[in-house]
């Protein structure tokens, strides 16, 4: 049994690593042309955008795209050997051999649970951090860090209060650029604004905002009367500006959360998403697109397992010469609607409030019911 492991598990597992690599190169190149824009612009203190940064920005990039194809390289690598093997006979030599399905298929699962271990290491210790890395990159010659039009929104509540933030950059020396901070009472009204163009983040639980310009609202009710037994109640509200050139501002919102908010759901680590979903929860705040991001990151690895059960049924195949190139081509269209279905189920989830955990496992799960129906129907019955 070892021969046939270490037979299989090589072929496999060169297979997979040329699928990959002719991907990654794939995308590499994609990048790279993408990239050729910024050449040449963006010129401030740290100099030109080069061809080397963005041969290197390209280059940080590629732990992420690992973690997005190693699944879909699995499938397609898995069904290459499985065909060959069968067109060849050598598969047929080994289940005279004693390999039987269940054990074939035990011998495959174990592959792809190394698979499991290696795309959760890359996408939620190599991949982040690579990601961030290529982005402080690109913040030195572009000089930010922001997401959509308006920057990143954050929420927290405190003791009486409620306070919305608004972050429009982040800096490559972690500083935070355009900042305004909203005080709100319990009642909703607003109690005071602060906006700065510069805020860095302190040791002590606490902001520094620099050059702050601070307006606070003061309300009082008078009483008028109108006439003989009736009154009437007017508001009364002051506003008190000044300019500090240090404003200190109490918050828990600790840096990782202003760049999990600046950075795609998608491509943070799965313990960052789970302390921002908390910080959501904690502030009332809709922490749906999250919550399925997070489940994501739980069920994607665990999808390797799902490819290479959908390869097995591909060995007891009944092949012609010159045959396997279209069941190849079937496996390239099925690893590619994964990824798809994957993406497609997210967006519905969050668009119809499904449960997270649904949305995320739904697609593993379709696929799943798939292999096993093939299992049983060209493996067991045949």
């Amino acid at each position: 049994m070892k021969t046939v492991r270490r037979l299989i598990y090589g072929e496999v597992l060169s297979s997979i690593a040329l699928v990959a690599l002719g991907f990654l190169a794939l995308f590499f190149f994609f990048d790279l042309v993408d990239e050729l824009q910024y050449l040449g612009k963006n010129i401030i203190g740290e100099g030109t955008y080069q061809i080397k940064h963005a041969l290197l920005y390209v280059t940080l990039l590629i732990p992420n795209h690992l973690y997005e194809l190693l699944p879909i390289s699995v499938l397609i690598g898995s069904i290459f050997v499985m065909a060959r093997l069968a067109q060849s006979s050598e598969y047929t030599i080994l289940r005279t051999s004693g390999l039987g399905p269940w054990r074939a298929l035990k011998l495959l699962l174990g592959l792809g649970a190394f698979f499991v271990v290696l795309s959760f290491v890359v996408g939620d210790y190599i991949a982040p951090s690579s990601e961030r890395a290529a982005q402080l990159l690109k913040a030195r010659y572009q000089n930010r860090i922001t997401v959509g039009q308006t920057g990143a929104w954050l929420k927290e509540r405190q003791a009486n209060n409620n306070f919305v933030v608004n972050v429009k950059e982040l800096s490559p020396d972690n500083e935070m650029r355009g900042v305004q901070i909203y005080e709100f009472n319990s009642k909703g009204l607003i109690v005071s604004t602060t906006e700065a163009p510069v805020a860095v983040f302190s040791s002590d639980d606490a902001w520094l905002l620099r050059n702050a310009a601070r307006a606070e609202f003061e309300s009082s009710d008078s009483v008028k009367g109108a006439s003989a037994g009736d009154s009437a109640s007017a508001q009364h509200a002051k506003v008190k500006r000044t300019t500090t050139s240090s404003f200190r501002w109490l918050t828990e919102i600790s840096p990782e959360m202003v760049s999990v908010a600046l950075l795609k759901p998608g491509r943070m680590a799965t313990i960052d998403l789970f302390n921002y979903i908390r910080h959501l929860q904690a502030n009332d705040q809709t922490a749906q697109r999250y919550e399925i991001e997070f489940w994501k990151k739980v069920f994607y690895p665990l999808s390797c397992l799902v490819m290479v059960m959908l390869a097995l049924p591909f060995a007891y195949l009944h092949f012609r010469s010159g045959g396997i190139a279209g069941y190849v081509f079937a496996g390239v269209m099925i690893g590619i609607s994964f990824f798809l279905l994957n993406n497609v189920f997210g967006y519905i989830g969050n668009l119809r409030n499904w449960q997270p955990w649904l949305a995320a496992a739904t697609p593993g799960l379709i696929y799943m019911a798939v292999s096993m129906g093939a299992f049983g129907w060209l493996v067991l019955r045949r």
